[in-house]
């Protein structure tokens, strides 16, 4: 059985158990979450110091039949598109469920919930079953509408989770529709990625085809992703949501519709992509630009959090519509790295927010002084997402700067002013309104985090960011090799000067990475 199986099938196991456990037995719901977590983790750092570059095809593959008439088969594999990925939901769910102190009530539900949705993660991106692609994305999304409406604060707790629900759910039928009509449209008569991807190379689907599929994909999954103008629902949602639903969803659920966009819509419809690459170029400007401002007119550190988030993700639409090796292995480089960002400033805003009840950012002010290993994190934290040498965000953005430049010229110099100019501002502006000045007489009898149990979640996502940061080639001598594949499916029907070349871009990369 594939290590890739128990990976993600420790915390179904474990969401079926608390579903036999009785309530009164409330430290067991917590324990037996992060035993299960726990050994997830281990069991993805394990997978991924195994992992070999360069391998010709995935690894740590397991395929089971199911429904043999329509080709579904139970199937999974890694390579290097989703290697890190997988290492970084696992351990973001780690971090999480260490973060769920501040559940009180209904515990059970909760963290069964929890469970459900991170064995849904992780088994989505390990899928190369179209069937259970979609149904485990689907099986991690439905516990965060429950969690966000049971468990979620403020006065607009309501509002947001009938908006996240709503917007969701339309991006995942959209997206189904596609996936829909990729299917029944490549005629491979299976479900199975690998094999309709052959299939697809052999006979390539008509342009007209293409074009009527592509935006489906990328319009769905783009409200997964929250792109611009389909965002709105993403700061509000993790505005109101508990700290480790904001951790799960924010950090790893959300790169669901851009893996999707890599592993199927590129590949499979080449012409539609270049057809669409200028229009995904503009429309991430929405997001590093529109959203950056949106930013910096918060007054809620949380939405501020949020629509940093959100901004975020033009950079890696910006790498996949460059269409080239540098900006795709920069794209899932920021994957990666946002991933830990954005569970790391969710879970320590929820810290803040659990210990003076608010996070107005008016409000708030010296924290560091009470509060001074949850301040430094959170500077950390803050400095990562202005894009400081030295975390793992500033290797991804650069990368996806060069890539853009040899195709968007002028998209990745208002990219480049949305990145230093205005994520700067408001990044340094919460630092100093949130960590420093005077101490309100409010926040006197704030208390740190004391035990080293209590610090590990924080430490553990830091140290990622830190490791990434310095020694990027741990990431990117897994990822080029198969993105270089995604590159050269994608431009299958390109003119040879249209990009440049995939050897070039090799060692544009290779001088990058030294």
């Amino acid at each position: 059985m594939s290590i890739l199986t128990y990976i993600a099938g420790w915390p179904l196991l474990a969401a079926l158990v608390l579903l036999v456990v009785p309530r009164k037995y409330r430290l067991l719901f917590r324990y037996v979450a992060l035993v299960a977590t726990m050994m997830s983790a281990l069991l993805a750092v394990k997978m991924f110091t195994q992992f070999l570059p360069g391998f010709d095809g995935y690894q740590f593959e397991q395929q089971v039949p199911w429904v043999d008439a329509l080709g579904i088969s139970y199937h999974v594999g890694v390579d290097g598109l989703n290697v890190g990925l997988i290492l970084m939901g696992a351990i973001v769910a780690f971090a999480a469920a260490c973060c769920s102190r501040e559940i009180r009530t209904r515990e059970k539900e909760f963290y069964i919930l929890l469970l459900v949705m991170t064995a849904g993660i992780l088994g989505a991106f390990a899928s190369l079953d179209l069937f259970f692609f979609y149904f485990l994305h689907e099986l991690a999304l439905v516990p965060t509408f429950i969690m966000i409406g049971v468990w979620g604060r403020g006065e607009k707790k309501n509002y947001a989770t009938f908006q996240i629900t709503l917007y969701l759910s339309v991006g995942a039928l959209i997206a189904l529709i596609g996936l829909i009509a990729l299917y029944l449209q490549c005629g491979a008569n299976s479900f199975d990625i690998p094999k309709i991807i052959a299939h697809v190379q052999a006979n390539p689907l008509a342009v007209k085809v293409q074009n009527f599929i592509f935006p489906l994909l990328l319009f769905g999954f783009g409200i997964l992703v929250s792109l611009w103008p389909f965002h709105s629902w993403a700061p509000l949602g993790y505005g109101v949501a508990p700290s480790p639903t904001a951790m799960l969803h924010a950090g790893v659920l959300k790169k669901f519709g851009l893996y999707g966009l890599i592993r199927i819509a590129l590949p499979l419809l080449p012409d539609a992509a270049q057809s669409w690459a200028y229009v995904i170029a503009l429309l991430c400007l929405g997001n590093i630009l529109y959203v950056g401002w949106v930013a910096m007119r918060q007054k809620d550190l949380n939405l501020l959090i949020g629509n940093s988030s959100v901004a975020h993700m033009g950079f890696i639409f910006l790498g996949l519509a460059s269409l080239n090796l540098i900006g795709l292995t920069g794209a899932v480089l920021i994957m990666v790295a946002h991933g830990f960002l954005a569970a790391l400033t969710f879970a320590l805003s929820g810290y803040i927010y659990q210990q003076t009840g608010s996070l107005q950012i008016s409000e708030l002010g010296g924290l560091c002084r009470k509060l001074p290993f949850i301040g430094a994190a959170l500077l950390m934290a803050m400095m990562a997402g202005c894009g400081l040498p030295g975390f793992a965000n500033f290797v991804g953005e650069a990368t996806v700067f060069f890539g853009a430049w040899q195709v968007f010229p002028w998209v990745t110099v208002f990219a480049l002013w949305g990145a230093l100019v205005i994520g700067g501002i408001y990044m340094t502006r919460a630092i100093r309104n949130v960590l420093h000045g005077p101490l309100p007489k409010t926040w006197e009898s704030l208390f740190d985090v004391a035990l080293l149990q209590h610090k590990a979640p924080y430490i553990m996502l830091l140290a990622c960011l830190l490791i990434f940061g310095f020694w990027p080639r741990l990431l990117t001598e897994k990822i080029t090799p198969d993105a270089d594949k995604i590159v050269q499916m994608a431009n299958a029907a390109s003119e040879p000067t249209s990009v440049a070349s995939a050897s070039e871009l090799r060692t544009t990369n290779s001088e990058l990475r030294n």
